[in-house]
Protein backbone atom coordinates (compact mmCIF):
# COMPACT_ATOMS: atom_id res chain seq x y z
CA UNK A 1 0.00 0.00 0.00
CA UNK A 2 2.99 2.26 -1.10
CA UNK A 3 0.07 4.49 -2.36
CA UNK A 4 -0.27 6.05 1.06
CA UNK A 5 3.38 6.65 2.18
CA UNK A 6 4.33 10.04 2.74
CA UNK A 7 8.05 9.61 1.82
CA UNK A 8 11.08 11.95 2.79
CA UNK A 9 14.16 12.91 0.78
CA UNK A 10 16.12 10.83 3.56
CA UNK A 11 13.64 7.53 3.01
CA UNK A 12 13.49 7.72 -0.48
CA UNK A 13 17.67 7.98 -0.66
CA UNK A 14 17.36 5.15 1.75
CA UNK A 15 14.74 3.00 -0.94
CA UNK A 16 17.38 3.91 -3.56
CA UNK A 17 20.56 2.73 -1.41
CA UNK A 18 18.78 -0.92 -0.57
CA UNK A 19 17.43 -1.44 -4.51
CA UNK A 20 21.04 -0.36 -5.94
CA UNK A 21 22.48 -3.33 -2.82
CA UNK A 22 19.86 -6.16 -3.84
CA UNK A 23 20.75 -4.74 -7.77
CA UNK A 24 24.26 -5.37 -7.02
CA UNK A 25 24.30 -8.54 -5.26
CA UNK A 26 22.11 -9.55 -8.30
CA UNK A 27 24.43 -8.67 -11.26
CA UNK A 28 27.30 -9.61 -8.84
CA UNK A 29 30.69 -7.89 -9.61
CA UNK A 30 32.64 -7.55 -13.15
CA UNK A 31 36.11 -9.19 -14.03
CA UNK A 32 38.06 -6.15 -15.14
CA UNK A 33 40.68 -6.70 -17.54
CA UNK A 34 42.64 -3.70 -17.47
CA UNK A 35 43.12 -4.06 -13.89
CA UNK A 36 43.01 -7.85 -13.41
CA UNK A 37 40.39 -7.86 -10.37
CA UNK A 38 37.13 -7.70 -9.55
CA UNK A 39 35.01 -4.92 -9.47
CA UNK A 40 31.83 -3.60 -8.38
CA UNK A 41 29.15 -2.01 -10.22
CA UNK A 42 28.83 0.92 -10.32
CA UNK A 43 25.20 2.57 -10.29
CA UNK A 44 25.19 4.26 -13.92
CA UNK A 45 26.09 0.72 -14.70
CA UNK A 46 22.97 -0.87 -12.54
CA UNK A 47 20.40 1.05 -14.25
CA UNK A 48 21.53 0.45 -17.52
CA UNK A 49 21.70 -3.32 -16.49
CA UNK A 50 18.27 -2.98 -15.01
CA UNK A 51 15.57 -1.61 -17.31
CA UNK A 52 12.70 -1.70 -15.05
CA UNK A 53 11.71 1.36 -13.46
CA UNK A 54 13.46 2.15 -10.13
CA UNK A 55 11.43 1.64 -6.95
CA UNK A 56 11.17 5.51 -6.02
CA UNK A 57 9.50 6.06 -9.12
CA UNK A 58 7.33 3.22 -8.65
CA UNK A 59 5.89 4.69 -5.52
CA UNK A 60 5.50 8.12 -6.94
CA UNK A 61 3.48 6.94 -9.90
CA UNK A 62 0.87 4.95 -7.66
CA UNK A 63 0.58 7.76 -5.51
CA UNK A 64 -0.46 9.55 -7.97
CA UNK A 65 -2.70 7.12 -9.51
CA UNK A 66 -3.95 6.49 -6.04
CA UNK A 67 -4.60 10.47 -5.87
CA UNK A 68 -6.42 10.51 -9.16
CA UNK A 69 -8.83 8.23 -7.67
CA UNK A 70 -9.26 10.00 -4.56
CA UNK A 71 -9.83 13.09 -6.17
CA UNK A 72 -13.05 11.26 -7.66
CA UNK A 73 -14.38 10.15 -4.74
CA UNK A 74 -15.36 13.21 -3.93
CA UNK A 75 -16.17 14.36 0.03
CA UNK A 76 -16.15 10.92 0.89
CA UNK A 77 -14.15 8.79 3.80
CA UNK A 78 -10.68 8.50 2.38
CA UNK A 79 -10.83 11.80 -0.01
CA UNK A 80 -11.88 13.64 4.15
CA UNK A 81 -8.90 11.63 5.65
CA UNK A 82 -6.32 12.32 3.32
CA UNK A 83 -6.99 16.15 2.11
CA UNK A 84 -8.96 17.25 5.16
CA UNK A 85 -7.33 19.50 7.93
CA UNK A 86 -7.57 17.74 11.72
CA UNK A 87 -8.72 20.06 14.25
CA UNK A 88 -6.84 20.76 17.69
CA UNK A 89 -3.20 21.90 18.44
CA UNK A 90 -0.38 20.74 16.15
CA UNK A 91 2.39 19.60 17.77
CA UNK A 92 6.04 22.35 18.28
CA UNK A 93 8.23 21.79 15.19
CA UNK A 94 8.53 21.88 11.77
CA UNK A 95 5.00 19.94 10.53
CA UNK A 96 5.53 16.50 8.87
CA UNK A 97 5.39 16.13 5.30
CA UNK A 98 2.11 15.18 4.61
CA UNK A 99 0.86 13.23 1.76
CA UNK A 100 -0.65 15.70 -0.38
CA UNK A 101 2.87 17.60 -0.06
CA UNK A 102 4.59 14.99 -2.00
CA UNK A 103 2.04 14.87 -4.71
CA UNK A 104 2.56 18.90 -5.15
CA UNK A 105 5.93 17.97 -5.14
CA UNK A 106 5.58 14.80 -7.56
CA UNK A 107 3.59 17.55 -9.99
CA UNK A 108 6.56 19.68 -10.07
CA UNK A 109 8.96 17.48 -10.78
CA UNK A 110 6.94 16.64 -14.12
CA UNK A 111 6.54 20.03 -14.64
CA UNK A 112 3.00 20.58 -13.82
CA UNK A 113 2.68 23.70 -11.58
CA UNK A 114 0.34 22.67 -8.79
CA UNK A 115 -3.00 24.67 -8.35
CA UNK A 116 -5.84 22.23 -8.11
CA UNK A 117 -4.78 18.96 -8.21
CA UNK A 118 -8.21 17.80 -7.80
CA UNK A 119 -9.07 19.63 -10.57
CA UNK A 120 -6.16 18.58 -12.79
CA UNK A 121 -7.44 14.76 -11.74
CA UNK A 122 -10.94 15.42 -13.40
CA UNK A 123 -9.41 15.07 -16.69
CA UNK A 124 -8.73 11.15 -16.73
CA UNK A 125 -6.88 11.12 -19.95
CA UNK A 126 -4.02 14.68 -19.06
CA UNK A 127 -3.82 12.61 -15.53
CA UNK A 128 -2.95 9.33 -16.80
CA UNK A 129 -0.35 11.25 -18.92
CA UNK A 130 0.66 13.20 -15.65
CA UNK A 131 1.44 9.33 -14.24
CA UNK A 132 3.09 7.77 -16.86
CA UNK A 133 5.23 10.84 -17.11
CA UNK A 134 5.80 10.49 -13.73
CA UNK A 135 6.85 6.63 -14.14
CA UNK A 136 9.31 7.81 -17.08
CA UNK A 137 11.43 10.60 -15.14
CA UNK A 138 14.76 9.31 -14.46
CA UNK A 139 15.46 9.49 -10.10
CA UNK A 140 19.10 10.63 -9.70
Amino acid sequence: MCETWSLTLREERKLRVFENMVLRRMFRPRWDEITAEWRRLLNEELNDMYTSPNIVRVIKSRRMRWAGHVAHMGERGVYRVLMGKPEGRRPLGRPRRRWVDNIRMDLQEVGCVYIDGIGLAQDRDRWRALVSAVMNLRVA
